[in-house]
């Protein structure tokens, strides 16, 4: 009699494992192991799946009758049958694994369909037969899927798929409905720093801090499946090291050939060297829809990704003009909130009467023309963002209103006793400098640490000049796009005068000078005729070339490389600067062209 324990011979690398899996009810799939563990093969592990813990003594009883005893088996339980990967599922009856479409690993499924005995009525020596016709089945099966060469092929299909999968560059990760991982290749545990065997079959969010997405992840905790086709987006991991890595991921549905989704495949590389060296060289051009590439708009940018992750409350501080919603709603857009609601409101704009409603809402008739409820900017942006620009401009009883919701997270509609309670991080902006405004007593100082915990200062466009005619590019396209003209550039000597200006106003003023400009300019070049009045005294003289050579940096030499055909005495005149200056500038940063 050859006798069989869960403890195997040792294997060889990597032996395929296959999972015989039978109705709950019945347990037959150890007959199928006990045939394949009597083979003591090395590439090979079989299991049983889906059976009672105790194994039926009639199916230890037929199979001592051929030798083989299988009491000392192992099943898995329906609870623990998707939490190890294996290669192939041998269902031995119909839809025995229905229920279990996507295993970890994601193996085949073949289906043998075979008869339940366990249906079969009469005496002992009748249920017997029926048991040993099915053992007989199932020594048939085990020994063609072995001797026929069935078991080769599908060894070396397997082998040469997970080749494939493995020399993939990107990393995949396949996860079902219920976040599930399935699949995980070299390159993912290369990136990540996680071994398959501490991924595969897990919940991603246990396994990844945040989720392998972090804030961007289409699954959320509620368990809503999102309907989506395909996403690109970039996003940050912590590595199982805690190093912090940058990748970018395309995120597409897993679907059934009815369209039904089962599942998500996402694949992904590392940016993290490729965004430093981007950033030393000044490749990195916008963010979140905010523009430049100046050093000082790049810390706001990394500043903004930190603080996408932390749910705190922002202060953002700058000129008007300088794009202080535009980096609150990047805040938002790139943090878990996302998939909520943006609301600002601008608190210098309303009175104090009409600031409460709008900020807490009303019931109907708490005054004259209330002739409804209505909610308010907090309850809208409940789970979401409300962005309160002009936050200096709050009279002293709005901001104590104000200080009692950013410490509780209640308040009551004007004209109401109801508490409400709601879950809003709060951005607020400003252009006035809230130290003298404390210091004079016209802003609560307590309210002020409330507000900025974490402060961002945005530079005003005098101190980044080098995005002018970034901005000029894309704030033109934008506006001949809206008004749906044809395209139309800026000549040197405008730009001269752009690159000369102060800007008080900042990057607003700078789109009223291009709209202004595209009013006068009926052909295709915006010359400085062009420009408002104020422009006009302003001439493209030594003063605009001293600021050119000032501010000569490494992508304005490579766009005038790029227009001069790698001509470098064109590429100076064009720059204002002489042949000697642009040479310089070229050894300094050789390793950059």
């Amino acid at each position: 009699m050859v006798v069989m324990n869960t403890m195997l011979a040792p294997l060889v690398t990597k032996p395929l494992r296959i999972l015989f899996v039978c109705p709950p009810h019945v347990c037959w799939s150890p007959m199928a192991v006990g045939f394949v563990l009597a083979r003591r093969r090395k590439d090979v592990v079989a299991e049983c799946g889906l059976c009672p813990n105790r194994i039926n003594p009639v199916v230890i009883k037929v199979m001592a009758e051929v030798g083989i005893d299988i009491s000392g088996l192992q099943c898995h339980g329906p609870q623990d049958l998707g939490t190890a990967p294996c290669d192939l599922v041998i269902a031995l009856s119909s839809g025995a694994v229905a229920e279990h479409a996507l295993l970890p690993g994601l193996p085949e499924i073949v289906n043998w369909n075979l008869r339940d005995p366990s249906s079969v009525e009469g005496d002992q020596e009748t249920v017997l037969n029926a048991f040993r016709t099915i053992r007989d089945t199932l020594r048939r099966l085990v020994d063609d899927f072995f001797e026929r060469g069935y078991f080769t092929a599908f060894a070396q299909a397997r082998k040469c798929g997970q080749l494939i999968l493995n020399n993939i560059s990107d990393g995949i990760i396949v996860h079902d409905l219920e976040r599930r991982v399935l699949c995980f290749n070299e390159a993912a545990v290369r990136i990540t720093g996680y071994h398959r065997e501490e991924v595969l079959g897990q919940d991603c969010h246990s396994v990844f801090p945040g989720g392998l997405c972090g804030s961007k992840c289409l699954f959320p905790e509620n368990g809503c499946v999102p309907t989506f086709e395909i996403k690109n987006q970039e996003v940050t991991l912590a590595t199982k090291s805690g190093e912090t890595r940058h990748i970018r991921a395309c995120v597409r549905a897993l679907c059934e050939p009815d369209g039904k989704p089962v599942g998500v495949l996402a694949s992904f590389r590392d940016v993290t060297r490729e965004q430093h060296l981007a950033r030393r060289v000044g490749d990195i051009e916008q963010f979140s829809g905010i523009v430049g590439r100046d050093p000082k708009m790049l810390e706001v940018f990394d500043l903004i990704r930190e603080l996408a992750e932390a749910n705190v409350p922002v202060l953002i501080q700058g000129e008007s003009g300088t794009g202080k919603e535009l980096v609150a709603a990047a805040i938002h857009n790139e943090g878990p909130r996302a998939h909520k609601l943006f609301v600002p409101v601008n608190c210098g704009a309303l009175p104090e009467s009409l600031l409460e409603s709008e900020l807490f809402g009303h019931v109907k008739g708490a005054f004259t023309g209330a002739i409804r409820d209505k909610k308010g900017r907090f309850e809208l942006a409940d789970g979401g963002t409300i962005f309160l620009d002009e936050i200096g401009d709050l009279s002293p009883a709005m901001q104590v209103k104000l200080l009692r919701v950013l410490q509780e997270g209640k308040f009551e509609r004007v004209g109401s006793e109801k508490t409400i309670q709601v879950d809003v991080r709060v951005i607020s902006a400003t252009n006035k400098n809230i130290a003298e405004e404390i210091a004079k007593g016209r802003f609560r100082e307590d309210l002020f640490y409330r507000l900025s915990v974490v402060p961002i200062f945005l530079p005003p466009l005098r101190e980044r000049r080098n995005d002018i005619p970034l901005l000029v590019k894309h704030l033109l396209q934008r506006i001949l796009e809206a008004a749906g003209r044809p395209p139309v550039t800026v000549s040197p000597e405008a730009l001269d005068i752009m690159m000369s200006y102060d800007w008080p106003g900042n990057v607003r003023e700078l789109q009223n000078w291009l709209q202004f400009a595209l009013v006068k300019c009926r052909g295709e070049i915006i010359r400085p005729e062009h420009l408002p009045p104020r422009a006009r005294g302003l001439k493209a003289d030594a003063r605009t070339t001293h600021s050119r050579r000032k501010l000569l940096d490494i992508q304005v030499v490579k766009d005038a490389l790029a227009q001069t055909n790698g001509n470098r005495m064109e590429a100076a005149k064009r720059l204002g600067v002489s042949r000697a200056t642009l040479y310089r500038f070229l050894d300094k940063f050789g390793t950059a062209w």
